[in-house]
């Protein structure tokens, strides 16, 4: 557990339990948070990795790993995996959630702008996609965004690199097309994992690789999740 928030543990299983009572989530975190006098981040790592344990539960039904669907079809929410990966890069912590998914709390999302650490992170990214003989793949970055379709120039040029097949583009909803995707896709987004059969959580299993990033666990580490 993180030295920062010592009682970080016993506030998520507060806010577990009132969730599985049924207490509105924004009225859960809010008590549980100033019941335990948290910070605004520690707030954040419970609203994105504590869940009903029925619906983490559901959402790990659908979580696949990489090796397990070589040659598959798997459309990547490009920003969704890049920024995550970037706030890792940083230093920022990262929560191991419930549901088996590894989320970030940089909450840089709007304010995301392409710079060297993107080339960084999308070549960690094409190389453990190239590992797992993955694909086709389809990147679909949000056009509203700075600079979305530079990036997904640069993810044809990189992939392609590696001897990936690809499609990149930027449009308007990346959600639209990802939900309807036939084939897995790799996200951490609650929406899509919830519309979507079969999901993968790419950045964390990348994230995986590098303990030295700050993941924190609000529960017992679960040895069948991983990269």
């Amino acid at each position: 557990m993180n030295q920062s928030w010592p009682n970080l543990a016993d506030a998520a299983a507060d806010f577990r339990f009132l969730l599985t009572r049924g207490y509105p989530r924004p009225a859960a975190l809010a008590l549980v948070g100033n019941r335990y006098g948290l910070d605004h981040t520690a707030r954040q790592l419970l609203h994105r990795g504590v869940f009903a344990p029925e619906l983490a539960s559901a959402r790990r039904a659908k979580l696949r790993r990489l090796r397990d669907l070589p040659g598959h079809p798997l459309g990547l929410d490009g920003h969704n995996v890049l920024i995550t990966l970037e706030c890792a890069g940083r230093g920022l912590p990262l929560v191991a959630a419930d549901d088996g998914f590894i989320r970030d709390v940089g909450e840089i999302s709007g304010a995301f702008k392409v710079s060297p650490a993107t080339d960084r992170v999308l070549a960690l990214v094409a190389d453990y996609l190239a590992d797992h003989t993955a694909g086709p793949l389809e990147v679909f970055y949000d056009a509203p965004l700075s600079l979305s379709g530079e990036l997904a120039r640069r993810t044809r040029e990189m992939f392609a690199s590696r001897g990936l097949v690809v499609q990149a583009a930027a449009v308007p909803v990346p959600e639209r097309l990802l939900s309807g995707f036939t084939g897995a896709i790799a996200t951490s987004d609650t929406a899509l994992i919830d519309a979507h059969a079969t999901v993968v959580d790419l950045a964390g299993e990348i994230i995986r690789r590098h303990p030295a990033w700050r993941l924190i666990y609000l529960r017992e580490p679960d040895p069948g999740v991983g990269g």
